[in-house]
Formats: C-alpha cells, structure tokens, sequence
C-alpha cells in the first residue's frame, strides 16, 4: 500500500468518504498559529477558527484545482446521520498557488464539534477547466464522490485530514 495513503486508509477517510486517491500533487495545509495539519492530528477548534492556507504543488498556473473541506461525523460520529458537512469548497486554484488565489463557493465554517472526535478532511481535484464546477445546493448530506462525478472531477490527487473534539476551558490554549 502507498505510504502516503495508508493513514487514509486506517482514518476510514478512504471508505467514508473517498473511494480511491491518485497523490499526485502537493498540498499543504497550515492554519495561523503555525499548525500543519497532517494525517490523524488533533487540532483544537480554538486553533481552526480562521480558514488555513492551502497551498497547492502541481504542474503551472494554467491547472485548476478544487479544494473541499469536509466534516463526515457530522453531527455526531456514532450517529453521522447529516453525513458529509460541508465546510469549505474553492474552485479554480491556480497550480503552484495557494487557495487564496481560487474562487470561494462556500465559504469557510469553522470545525465546532459538540459530541465525539470529528475527522475533518481536505481532498484535492484536478479540474477539466476553469469555471467548470458549480456549486453544492446545501452544506448538509454533501457527499464528495457525488459532487466529483457532477462536476466531472475524477479520482482526487490529494488529501489530508485532522481530528478535532469539544474543547473545555481548560484545554485552550
């Protein structure tokens, strides 16, 4: 099994939410307090309110890109019935930038679970062209592999995901 694909696995990221991922391209994902997000971490939701920088590898500027953030323990994980939450989705990132530079479809929501340990995921699309994907009709029941398959998407060539939980007033940090 890839390296790079074997935490996915273990996450149930592949399975819950995608059914198979070509890694192609680099992406990066770290919010303001300097916090990479890497597979399986555990980020506080005091750390995760503001959107992160999501930089993107791939070939040149001319390469769209989608980006989805997505909560598939909604709204609690024994009993994920609004699976998948949508929380973010930018299209038409230009290769070798950042999301910044993308088109925001919906805009960031930040991670508030109230029961359990939620997984937040980041899955990378390569796009057919620019201005080709449209936009989900609600954050609730989204699901990636329908939205891919609408929108003419294709296998993502990246992921990544962090847990996050409630946090006490003693845990903030």
């Amino acid at each position: 099994m890839n390296r790079s694909i074997e935490p996915l696995v273990i996450g149930r990221v592949i399975g819950d939410v995608l059914h198979e991922l070509n890694p192609t391209v680099n992406m990066e994902v770290v919010y303001s307090s300097d916090k990479r997000v890497f597979n399986g971490r555990e980020l506080m939701p005091s750390v995760v309110k503001t959107k992160p920088r999501v930089d993107i590898g791939g070939e040149d500027m001319r390469t769209a890109y989608t980006l989805i953030m997505t909560d598939p323990d909604a709204p609690n994980p024994c009993d994920p019935h609004l699976r998948e939450h949508l929380h973010w989705l930018v299209t038409d990132i230009p290769g070798t930038t950042n999301a910044s530079f993308g088109r925001e479809l919906i805009s960031y929501e930040a991670p508030e679970p109230s029961i359990g340990i939620h997984r937040f995921i980041f899955v990378l699309f390569k796009q057919q062209g620019r201005q080709t994907v449209g936009s989900p009709g609600s954050r609730h029941h989204f699901n990636t592999v329908k939205f891919s398959e609408e929108n003419s998407l294709g296998v993502p060539v990246a992921a990544v995901y962090f847990n996050s939980q409630r946090e006490t007033a003693s845990r903030r940090r």
